[in-house]
C-alpha cells in the first residue's frame, strides 16, 4: 500500500492546539507510535486511510496536513475565534469544531437573509448614553431597550435579544454535533461582530441559569464589546469585567423595585431549607434562580453574607446528591420533539430564514435539512407545519 509524508509541522500544531502528544494521539487514532513518529520525522510513513483518521480527528482535511506552508492562524481561525482563544486557551478539538460550527451557522444565515432580501440589523447596538460604573442604571435602560414585558421566562428573554440583530444559540442536550460537552467547563460565550454578533449557551439544568448566562453574555457584548468565552466560575467572580457582566445581569433580571417586593423579615425568620419554597414565585415571575434573588439582596444589604452562605453551602450538598441519584436512575430521553430542536438550539429567526428560503426555492430540501442540524426530511416536514 502507498505510503504518503505529510507536512509534520501542521500535524505537530494540531496537537500543541489541544494540548496531546504523540502517544495520545496514538491511542485515540489507533495508529501505532512508531508509524507516527515517521511522519513527523518527514517520511512517507502514513497511508491515505490512516491520514483521514488524523484528519477526522483534528477536524481537518487532508490536504491542510499535505500543504507545505506553515499555519497562518489569521486564516483558519477568525478574529473572535482567537479573541476568546487567548483569553483561555481552548484544548478541547470538540469545543473548538462546535466555536468555528457556530461562525459557520452566523454565515448560512446572513446568506439566507440576503437571499431573500430581508435586511440584516447593521445598528444593533443601542444608541444610549450610559456610564460602565452605574451599572443600576445601565440594567435599567437595557431592560428598556428591550422592551421586557413585567413577567418573562427565558423563551421571552431569548426572543427580546434576537429582536436587536443577535444570535442567540443554545447547545442542545444530546451528544450531538451542537452540544457543549457536559464536562466542559464553559458555560457560555459571545462573538462581538459589528453585525450580527452571536451568544452561545450551555444548555442549563434551569431556565433561570440559563436566562442569567444570556444576560451576562449580553453585558460583554454591549459594555466591553469584545468577544468572551465564561466557564462556570466566572458567574461568581465579582472583580473586573466579570464583575460588571454579573452585576448587570443580576440588575437586569432582578432591579431594585423586584426585591421591594419580598417580605425580608419574613425571609429572615425562616430555615435554610425553606428559602426556595418562599421565593418560588419570585424565581418563576423572573426567570432567576434563588440563588440570583439573594445575591441582589445581599449586595443591597438587605440580608446578612451568613444567610447567603447557608444557602450556597444547603444547595451544593442538595445537589450533589441529587446528580448522584439522577446519575444511577438516568435513562436515554425520547426525542419525540426531534423536529422542534432546530427552534430550541438555533433560535425561530434562524429556522423561519431557512423555512421562507425553501419555500422561495432559493435553496433545496436537503439544503434546509442540512442547515437545520440534519433532520429527516420528514422532520422538516412536520417543523413546517409546527410553525
Amino acid at each position: 500500500m502507498e505510503k504518503i509524508a505529510i507536512n509534520p509541522n501542521r500535524l505537530n500544531w494540531c496537537m500543541n492546539a489541544v494540548q496531546i502528544d504523540i502517544e495520545h494521539l496514538s491511542s485515540e487514532v489507533h495508529i501505532v507510535k512508531p508509524t507516527l513518529v515517521l511522519a513527523m520525522e518527514n517520511h512517507a510513513a502514513l497511508s491515505i486511510s490512516q491520514l483521514e483518521k488524523i484528519a477526522n480527528y483534528f477536524k481537518r482535511s487532508l490536504l491542510f496536513f499535505l500543504d507545505p506552508n506553515e499555519v497562518q492562524e489569521e486564516k483558519i481561525y477568525t478574529p473572535q475565534f482567537r479573541t476568546i482563544n487567548n483569553q483561555k486557551p481552548i484544548h478541547s478539538s470538540k469545543l473548538r469544531t462546535f466555536i468555528e460550527r457556530v461562525e459557520k451557522q452566523r454565515q448560512v444565515y446572513i446568506g439566507l437573509l440576503e437571499d431573500l432580501g430581508e435586511p440584516i440589523n447593521e445598528n444593533w447596538y443601542p444608541d444610549l448614553d450610559w456610564n460602565i460604573t452605574d451599572i443600576k442604571k445601565t440594567s435599567a435602560n437595557i431592560r428598556e431597550w428591550l422592551e421586557l414585558p413585567e413577567y418573562y421566562d427565558f423563551n421571552s428573554l431569548r426572543h427580546a435579544v434576537e429582536k436587536k440583530g443577535i444570535i442567540v444559540i443554545v447547545s442542545n442536550g444530546y451528544n450531538g454535533k451542537w452540544q457543549i460537552d457536559k464536562k466542559d467547563p464553559v458555560r457560555g460565550f459571545s462573538l462581538y461582530y459589528e453585525v450580527l454578533p452571536i451568544i452561545v449557551i450551555k444548555k442549563q439544568a434551569s431556565e433561570g441559569t440559563q436566562a442569567f448566562t444570556l444576560m451576562h453574555e449580553l453585558a460583554h457584548l454591549l459594555l466591553h464589546k469584545e468577544s468572551t468565552i465564561d466557564n462556570n466560575e466566572d458567574f461568581y467572580n465579582y472583580q473586573g469585567k466579570e464583575k460588571e457582566a454579573n452585576e448587570f445581569a443580576g440588575n437586569l433580571l432582578v432591579p431594585d423595585v423586584f426585591l421591594n417586593q419580598i417580605d425580608i423579615e419574613r425571609l429572615l425568620r425562616l430555615e435554610t431549607y425553606e428559602y426556595d419554597i418562599f421565593l418560588d414565585d419570585f424565581k418563576k415571575q423572573w426567570c432567576v434562580s434563588g440563588q440570583a434573588i439573594l445575591v441582589r439582596l445581599l449586595r443591597n444589604n438587605k440580608i446578612p453574607e451568613d444567610y447567603y452562605k447557608e444557602y450556597i453551602a444547603f444547595q451544593e450538598k442538595k445537589y450533589s446528591t441529587e446528580e448522584t441519584r439522577i446519575s444511577l436512575d438516568r435513562k436515554p430521553i425520547p426525542r419525540k420533539y426531534r423536529h422542534r430542536e432546530p427552534i430550541n438550539v438555533f433560535g425561530k429567526p434562524f429556522v423561519y430564514a431557512v423555512l421562507d428560503s425553501l419555500h422561495n426555492k432559493n435553496i433545496t430540501l436537503a439544503k434546509a435539512s442540512t442547515y437545520l442540524d440534519n433532520l429527516k426530511i420528514s422532520d422538516v416536514r412536520q417543523l413546517e407545519r409546527y410553525v
